[in-house]
């Protein structure tokens, strides 16, 4: 037993409140977690052209959009993520044709950072989210 346990023994230290509060706090962990292995798949992404511009699809549910690549599951965390691109976006009607563009100029350097769609009850929004 570890001292916050004794001093909150019901698990209520700022942490745990934080994390059941907001999804995007176990969100935040777990990217953390898997930054090394979005960053290769990105760059193997853009290496490979397939696409200049991947997305990362961050959700707790089943999803059919893009590959997985990590699995909540299996990994014992809290969300999976799917690989999938621009492209497939427009292809999919996630993103209008005519705003592609639009997203494009938004893109940050994937080399600095990961782009996460998000999704959550709520809704679903891009996220830039800097590489560690």
């Amino acid at each position: 037993m570890e001292i916050k346990d004794l001093l909150n023994p019901e698990g209520n230290n700022e942490e745990d409140k934080k994390a059941k509060e907001s999804p995007l706090k176990s969100l935040e962990l777990d990217l953390k977690f898997y930054d090394e292995s979005i960053k290769e798949v990105a760059l193997e992404i853009i290496s490979e052209g397939i696409s200049e511009y991947p997305i990362f699809v961050a959700h707790q549910h089943e999803l059919s959009l893009g590959e997985p690549i990590l699995d909540k599951e299996e990994l014992n965390t809290s969300w999976s993520i799917h690989a999938s691109t621009i492209e497939e976006f427009v292809e999919k009607g996630l993103v209008q044709p005519d705003k592609r563009d639009r997203f494009e100029k938004q893109y940050k350097d994937p080399h600095a950072f990961m782009c996460v769609f998000v999704i959550v009850p709520e809704g679903a929004n891009f996220v830039f989210y800097p590489y560690q």
